[in-house]
């Protein structure tokens, strides 16, 4: 049996935007572009689905996740750390085994006992929660936790960084009374998941992921309970007048979802963030809190992925941007080219003075005996945003000449001046 797709279009006009987009998306592809700028690898040895990050792709993933982290820690968000192995008795108790028990990695031990790789990090740290009984006062406790998770993904399936079979979740979860739902969402939509996708030029749009009446199999919990959780986030959408539309099935099997999503530089849609309204997992763990009466009072769980995965993350924004990252994610911020072996000394005294002046920039010499024409392409391939490009004329007036990657001639400027520019442009984000 042969499948067979195709695609139709009203007029010609449609068909031709479409190509050109399908021809512009094969330039920006990630996983070209990816070892382009040596940012990750595949190894047969090690085996697919299982990326390899270099010095550089290690440094963004080190700098979005941090800056995640930065968004939640303003919030009062904590971080904890887990293990990437459980008794399967954890996901049995949290009903992911009954309906991922395909998809995940076992391990048997020498004893006999059957663990798994972890697939997702909820039910970890539903026993973080669950190592003490909390008073209403000391709630919500939010905790963060980036760590890579495993799924066994078919062969067929895996797609560069988009699906993998070890991937990192950048996943936090908010333990707090029902009373309390709506404003740790608000918190987690204005105050992080807005900034964050705003810093890279994406639209997003609201899907408000529900369950699917005709198919209550899938799901785990009563029904009131669903209405109740859906109902809630039906509610604080429509409290920020945000377009949204309903998405009838792509609810969680625990729980509704605010779902975002982001239209890139090419008019394609990603689904990205997510937040997540839980009021099941906390009853098969039985997690609780002390009321104003003395009395247990069962609480509800809070799921928040800003990135989600971020490798997949990375392989959107790698084709959003082609790889020309905002100066303060890229890996290498400004290349120093002396035009001759004569400016070598004044190239590296330039390179101490904007170490010691910015702490962290990240700066790279080019001191190779090569013509500053080669230099600046390959600079400019490897989409640095900044050169700085040293002749007779600079070293004299101890200055530099300054362009951009996109081949800009921003002219001759002091390093205290130049400094000036690209601080505020880091510390804006753009």
């Amino acid at each position: 049996m042969q499948r067979i797709y195709g695609l139709a279009f009203e007029t010609k006009e449609e068909l031709e935007k479409y190509l050109k987009m399908i021809e512009e998306a094969a330039k920006r592809d990630h996983k070209v572009i990816g070892q382009k700028l040596d940012l990750f690898v595949f190894s047969d040895l090690v085996g697919t689905g299982l990326p390899l990050w270099t010095p550089k792709g290690t440094m963004l993933r080190i700098l979005l996740d941090d800056y995640v982290w930065q968004l939640r820690k303003k919030i009062g968000y904590e971080r904890v750390e887990i293990p990437h192995i459980t008794k399967k008795e954890l996901y049995q108790t949290s009903g992911h085994w009954d309906k991922f028990k395909d998809d995940i990695f076992r391990i048997t031990t020498r004893e006999g006992h059957e663990f798994a790789m972890k697939p997702m990090s909820c039910p970890h740290h539903t026993q973080i929660y669950a190592r003490k009984l909390w008073s209403y006062r000391e709630l919500p406790q939010r905790y963060s936790n980036s760590t890579t998770c495993y799924r066994d993904e078919q062969t067929g399936e895996l797609s560069g960084l988009s699906r993998v079979r070890a991937f990192t979740q950048d996943d936090a979860h908010v333990f707090c009374r029902f009373g309390q739902v709506k404003q740790e969402l608000g918190a987690i939509w204005d105050k992080i998941v807005v900034p964050f996708y705003k810093s890279f030029g994406f639209e997003l749009k609201l899907r408000l992921s529900l369950h699917d009446p005709a198919h209550p199999e899938k799901y785990l919990g009563e029904k009131d309970k669903w209405l109740e959780a859906e109902e809630v986030l039906r509610q604080l959408a429509k409290e920020r007048k945000v377009e949204f539309f309903e998405g009838v099935g792509e609810a969680a099997f625990y729980g509704p979802k605010l779902d975002f999503m982001a239209t890139d530089s090419l008019g394609r849609e990603w689904q990205v963030a997510t937040i997540q309204l839980d009021m099941n997992q906390p009853e098969r763990f039985d997690l609780t809190c002390v009321d104003e009466k003395g009395q247990k009072e069962r609480i509800v769980m809070v799921h928040a992925a800003i990135m989600g995965s971020i490798d997949r993350f990375l392989s959107i924004l790698i084709e959003h941007t082609a790889g020309a990252f905002p100066l303060w994610l890229s890996p290498v911020q400004v290349s120093i080219l002396p035009i001759s072996k004569k400016q070598n000394a004044y190239a590296k005294k330039v390179m101490k003075e904007l170490l010691v002046a910015s702490g962290e920039l990240r700066v790279e010499l080019d001191d190779r005996d090569e013509s500053v024409g080669k230099k600046i392409r390959e600079a400019s391939m490897q989409k640095v945003p900044y050169q700085l490009i040293l002749g007779e004329k600079e070293q004299k007036a101890k200055k530099v000449a300054v362009r951009t990657r996109e081949g800009k001639d921003l002219g001759q400027m002091g390093l205290k001046k130049f400094l000036e520019k690209i601080s505020l442009e880091i510390e804006k984000k753009k």
